[in-house]
């Protein structure tokens, strides 16, 4: 179960009957209107049956609309408390908004998107993947557009505490790398949507030839999901105007540093030195600090 319910509706979009979806979409829009509307209302407002009603809400895990309706409306609390120490009316950026709601509607989404990743966490899953981790020959990772981003800042963490870890944004490279994965590899695949095509492929072709499979996503029950061995689910809303993937990206970047951390712990001794090593061969390209001259006192 999602601990934030609005977007547990919005990840059981794809596999809900055209019915049901009605239902979703209605919610999606006004999720207040689940707290305003008994079933009978609700269904006659999205043109369905009452047992439609019922049935969306056992497909997302609850017992019924009474306890779906209690934590919409717990969410939709949350979420209002959440708007007002923004001060926000709204969350979605508009045209006509101003640079401070600009500023604000964005710290609100991208706070909201790495708290509920953080509190949806499956940290046993997440246990599972560092298991593999620190015993890892080789990790893959695969991610494109601005999943991309994210899969090459695991990369580079994983690098420098001295693990073999390989990230190409050509699929072509991908796939190869792919194909030469077995037991002993893992292979991490990072998609928002988990529908991405070229992600899907090298993912695809990892499992194949024996590797562990993880997918970093905010689908879990998308294509990406579905290969991997173990997923690993961010909580972010996207909205217009927001055309670099801000809060996805945002919630992937705070997952992987999460499992960063935590293979870190598990293999304490073992990044020590080459974190020391790797600081050391890198200080020589950063500017040394600005000598002072005698009459100087350092204030402004």
């Amino acid at each position: 179960m999602s601990p934030d319910v609005l977007s547990a509706v919005r990840e059981a979009l794809p596999r809900l009957s055209s019915s049901e979806s009605r239902v979703a979409v209605a919610i999606l829009q006004d999720p207040a209107i689940v707290v305003d509307l008994t079933i009978t209302e609700l269904a006659g407002a999205c043109g369905t049956s009452l047992s439609t009603v019922a049935r969306f809400c056992q497909t997302l895990g609850y017992t019924g609309y009474r306890e779906f309706r209690m934590a919409v409306a717990s969410a939709v609390s949350r979420e209002e408390a959440e708007r007002a120490r923004f001060g926000l009316a709204a969350t979605d950026i508009d045209p006509d908004d101003g640079v401070d709601e600009v500023v604000a509607k964005i710290a609100f989404q991208e706070i909201l998107a790495i708290e509920q990743t953080a509190h949806g966490l499956d940290v046993a899953a997440l246990d599972i993947v560092v298991d593999r981790l620190v015993d890892a020959r080789q990790v893959d990772l695969y991610g494109f557009g601005a999943s991309g981003l994210t899969a090459q800042d695991l990369q580079q963490k994983l690098v420098r505490v001295g693990m073999v870890a390989t990230c190409s944004v050509d699929i072509h490279l991908a796939l190869v790398s792919a194909a030469l994965r077995g037991p002993g590899d893992v292979a991490i695949a990072i998609s928002h949507s988990g529908e991405t095509t070229e992600t899907l492929h090298a993912l695809d072709v990892a499992a194949s030839a024996g590797a562990f499979t993880v997918a970093i996503t905010n689908s879990p029950a998308s294509p990406l999901a579905e290969i991997a061995d173990a997923v690993l689910a961010t909580r972010a809303r996207e909205s217009s105007f927001r055309l670099g993937a801000m809060s996805s990206r945002i919630a992937q970047l705070a997952l992987v540093d999460i499992l960063f951390v935590r293979l870190a712990q598990r293999r304490h001794l073992d990044v020590e030195e080459p974190l020391r090593r790797t600081r050391e061969v890198t200080a020589s390209h950063r500017v040394p600090p600005r000598r002072r001259g005698a009459g100087e006192t350092g204030a402004s």
